[in-house]
């Protein structure tokens, strides 16, 4: 069954009634990287072994654009790409919790009695060793063990994943996508960073002068650094390998950034639909060159570059199948 996506606790309890209990967690999960999964997956396990639904909180907007606007953070995924991979983790249902000045004000005990007992019905909570709930953040995993004790609730708190000496958080993955590691992004996430968006057309500058390109347009909010890419495009429900520029088109004098990608084996003309980009690995950065002429050579390099790069990937996935 698919994920079902409940808006607030009154939708909750017309779709589940006030009977069925649930395994639950409760976090942003920007990006869904390899932290949010183990403790997903862990909620999934312990709801299929207890007969209960499996369930993820999340809030929107994320707390800090109402509570610290200035601190906020660029958010690595949209909602929608969120609670996507959610559902392919294979949880029941999420809460959407819209958050505003009520719910921040609210206290630990408030959000735990209203939320966790009289909506959800839990019957455990799975949360990461840092989390922090309530008003101010007050609350921790020591307070929700205590609230949960008196609730009739397991708390279970699941360390977090390391990866190089790092412990994966979305504030890595955000660090690394913004100075154009993605493939570092991608050892935390688990896939790579995608952009997901629209198709718009261009100046046709690129068709004229140098290869033809399609480009997004995209609400997400973190973007790699300016550079060229070894990406992957997924248009029309195909999977085409590709060359992605990420910048200001600095060689055409551009003012706006620009996202193209040249896809591989593709010579369809499609100006519109959607469109997403899986960032694979960095190649340069981006570059003012003297001419059309030039660029496209470098771009050429760059095209034989990626090709070579999908070609090791390739080699190195067949490697694993056989072992």
């Amino acid at each position: 069954m698919p994920l079902a996506i409940l808006r607030s606790p009154q939708e909750w309890i017309a779709r589940f009634g006030c009977d069925a209990r649930t395994v639950v967690t409760i976090g942003n999960f920007d990006g869904v990287h390899l932290g949010h999964q183990k403790i997903l997956r862990s909620v999934v396990e312990r709801a299929r072994r207890t007969n209960s639904l499996a369930a993820a909180i999340t809030f929107d907007p994320h707390p800090f654009r109402v509570v610290r606007p200035d601190a906020a953070p660029p958010m690595i995924e949209t909602l929608e790409q969120r609670l996507a991979h959610i559902d392919a983790l294979g949880l029941d249902a999420a809460l959407v919790l819209r958050f505003d000045r009520a719910l921040a004000s609210s206290s630990p005990e408030e959000f735990v009695q209203r939320i966790l007992g009289d909506c959800l019905h839990a019957c455990a909570a799975l949360v990461g060793e840092n989390f922090r709930f309530g008003h101010r953040q007050a609350g921790d995993v020591n307070l929700l063990r205590k609230l949960g004790a008196a609730m009739g609730f397991d708390v279970e708190c699941i360390t977090p994943i390391v990866v190089r000496r790092t412990v994966v958080s979305s504030t890595a993955v955000r660090s690394a996508v913004a100075a154009g590691r993605v493939t570092w992004a991608a050892r935390l996430l688990g896939r790579p960073f995608a952009l997901a968006g629209e198709i718009k057309s261009g100046t046709g500058t690129g068709q004229r002068f140098v290869f033809p390109t399609l480009n997004l347009s995209t609400s997400q909010e973190l973007l790699p650094a300016r550079g060229v890419y070894a990406t992957e495009a997924i248009v029309e429900g195909q999977v085409y390998r590709a060359a992605t520029n990420v910048g200001m088109r600095p060689t055409f004098d551009g003012t706006k950034l620009t996202i193209e990608s040249h896809l591989f084996d593709f010579s369809k003309e499609i100006t519109s639909g959607p469109l997403d980009i899986r960032f694979w690995r960095r190649l340069r950065d981006e570059q003012k060159f003297s001419g059309p002429e030039a660029l496209r050579e470098q771009i050429q390099c760059d095209i034989l570059r990626a090709r070579a790069f999908f070609t090791r990937l390739d080699a190195a996935r067949q490697s694993t199948r056989l072992r």
